[in-house]
């Protein structure tokens, strides 16, 4: 019989080549022409994250050398094969292995239906498979720009998450039981819980991490007792009551970031490091920030400095009539903190002892995965916002961090609020999570552009506070780091690049978990561990980690023999409102309770 179709001939893989090398050449012009054609402004509205460059880069990539693209597909279908194959095993009762497993830390398919249920391991399988191929086909992809090449797995990650199994009915065997089990009421439920999400004064989805009326400040949280002895527009200090008949002369000021609320120190009293750090015999004070609005959209970074942790330095001295004073700063507090201490060195200022950082940067050139969101036109967009309101809207940051561990902190509420129906739990810590905060337009601009964009903090004159230009290097003071192995906000090599700037003698401790449970771990039994090595000196942070020991406790008890040794002797307990400083409020104060409706 013959053929209906004429025989076609197939194209060399070298015509090929250059056919699709010229298909991408027309693509990148087309889309320049997209970008040339309307402003920074416009463009960031349309695509704010600025995907699109991104991903015509990857496919200019890849149709250079379709060969790669070919290998992938291959590949993952030798994958899919497997998978079928093994799973038409277990349908006829043969024991299997898997043909791709999930990584052990991989949470979202613990559920034993994802091992024991034929179908639902083939799904979980063939989900896999496909997550792993498109990593690795954008993992291989030469001639990207590292920039360019994290965004885009960054994003990719973002996108398989979404399309995960779990996050649909069907496929989601706990899901699946729990329809059958209740009727459908947990769709009911969760459909319920969609429709209150929903903010009606933009429309927009706010998905509810906790139950918010479970707490309440002063009341659950942030009880510690203190009082309000100073305030000004951006901050009120807070001084705790003694824990003890005797203190350490030097008294302890600790600068939180004010990307968030101060009360992350201060949870409950099991896991509270303020009422930790009371208890040791330390006199405490903290700064609770402002949540700023309008009205304060032209602070900058160097007022945060001066008018903030500068201010707050001269109240604790005039609180307490000693001199010498002990500082901690907290993540963006750190780098407050390191912009202090080279300041106050330029000034001939001697106030500050030692200095303790945790999860500080102070040198951005690696700044992990936050690093995604830097670029020229993302900065534009953001900008762009906040001039038109004044402030960066605090669940705007709060989205971006989330982003960084979705599946924990965006999918399983989605899972669990939505598809299941149970409203959210009753958890300090997601309360304080939920809790955001403002950002003032100018600060925020300076804080992205010196330090992500320009990594300019880290450079001698870099960054000019006050009309002084600072030195990190100039640092002369006893430091202590804290990190985390798993900071994803703080990468701790970045951490540890930051205390090599500093020239006095610096300790380095590397707590397990992440930004905020490797920092909020009291000692107990359910206390993680940290690391132990030599002080910093001419250490890699690699080098330093091979000579460090895991010590299996909490590391705030190495911190407080560290700041004892750091203490100054012991004097009487200083109550507050008893120095110079009259009590303005109780502890937690106003500043704090101030939440975004």
């Amino acid at each position: 019989m013959a053929n209906d179709h004429p025989a076609t001939d197939l194209p060399s893989p070298l015509e090929l080549s250059e056919t699709l090398a010229k298909v991408s050449a027309q693509t990148q012009e087309l889309l320049q022409q997209f970008i040339d054609t309307r402003g920074t402004a416009e463009l960031g509205k349309l695509d704010p994250m600025g995907l699109l460059p991104a991903y015509a880069a990857l496919t200019r990539e890849l149709m250079r050398e379709p060969g790669k693209v070919l290998e992938a597909q291959l590949n993952a279908w030798n994958a899919y094969l497997q998978v079928w194959q093994r799973t038409a095993q277990r349908f006829f009762g043969q024991r299997s292995e898997d043909a791709v497993a999930a990584e052990p830390s991989d949470r979202r398919f613990k559920a034993e239906d994802w091992e024991n249920n034929p179908f639902f391991d083939y799904v979980k399988q063939t989900y896999l498979v496909t997550a792993q191929t498109l990593q690795a086909l954008i993992a291989g992809a030469e001639g990207l720009d590292d920039k360019t090449a994290k965004k885009l797995a960054f994003y990719t990650d973002q996108y398989l998450d979404a399309i995960a199994p779990t996050n649909f009915v069907m496929t989601n065997p706990q899901v699946l039981h729990a329809t059958l089990e209740s009727g459908g009421r947990n769709l009911v439920e969760g459909l319920k819980n969609f429709l209150a999400d929903i903010d009606p004064r933009d429309g927009r989805l706010r998905t509810r991490m906790v139950d918010t009326s479970a707490f309440e400040l002063g009341r659950n949280v942030a009880v510690t007792p203190g009082k309000i002895v100073y305030q000004n527009e951006l901050l009120q200090l807070i001084q705790y009551a003694p824990a003890t008949e005797q203190v350490h002369r030097r008294p302890l000021l600790i600068i939180p970031p004010w990307i968030n609320k101060y009360y992350i120190l201060d949870l409950q009293p099991k896991n509270s490091f303020i009422k930790w750090a009371v208890d040791q015999g330390l006199t405490v004070f903290v700064i609770s920030w402002v949540n700023p609005d309008e009205s304060l959209a032209d602070k900058d970074f160097e007022d945060y400095v001066v008018e903030g942790a500068l201010a707050a330095l001269g109240a604790v001295e005039e609180a307490t009539g000693e001199h010498s004073i002990n500082v901690i700063g907290y993540c963006l507090g750190g780098t407050l903190l390191g912009a202090l201490l080279a300041l106050m060195k330029a000034r001939k200022d001697d106030r500050i002892h030692a200095a303790t950082f945790f999860t500080a940067m102070l040198d951005f050139s690696e700044p992990g995965d936050l690093g995604v969101f830097i670029d020229e036109q993302q900065l534009a967009t953001i900008e762009s916002m906040m001039a038109e309101r004044g402030y960066l809207d605090g669940s705007e940051m709060a989205t971006t961090f989330n982003m960084l561990r979705a599946n924990d902190l965006i999918w399983s509420f989605v899972i669990n609020n939505y598809l299941l129906g149970r409203q959210p739990m009753a958890f300090d810590l997601l309360y304080w999570n939920s809790d955001s905060t403002r950002m003032p337009a100018r600060m925020h601009s300076t804080y992205l552009r010196k330090m992500y964009l320009e990594n300019a903090f880290c450079k001698p004159g870099g960054v000019t506070i006050d009309g002084t230009p600072i030195d990190l290097n100039t640092i002369t003071n006893p430091a202590c780091f804290v990190s985390a192995v798993e900071d994803h906000i703080a990468p701790w090599k970045s951490t540890f690049a930051g205390a090599r700037l500093l020239s006095g003698p610096v300790k380095f401790i590397l707590g397990q978990a992440g930004h905020v449970a490797g920092i909020i771990n009291p000692p107990g039994p359910r206390q993680y561990g940290y690391f132990r090595g030599p002080d910093v000196d001419d250490l890699s942070a690699d080098e330093w980690f091979e000579q460090a020991n895991l010590c299996e406790e909490s590391w705030w008890r190495e911190w407080a023999e560290w700041i004892a040794g750091h203490g100054g002797g012991l004097v009487a307990a200083r109550e507050p409102g008893a120095g110079a400083l009259a009590v303005i409020e109780d502890a937690p104060g106003s500043y704090v309770s101030r939440r975004i409706t």
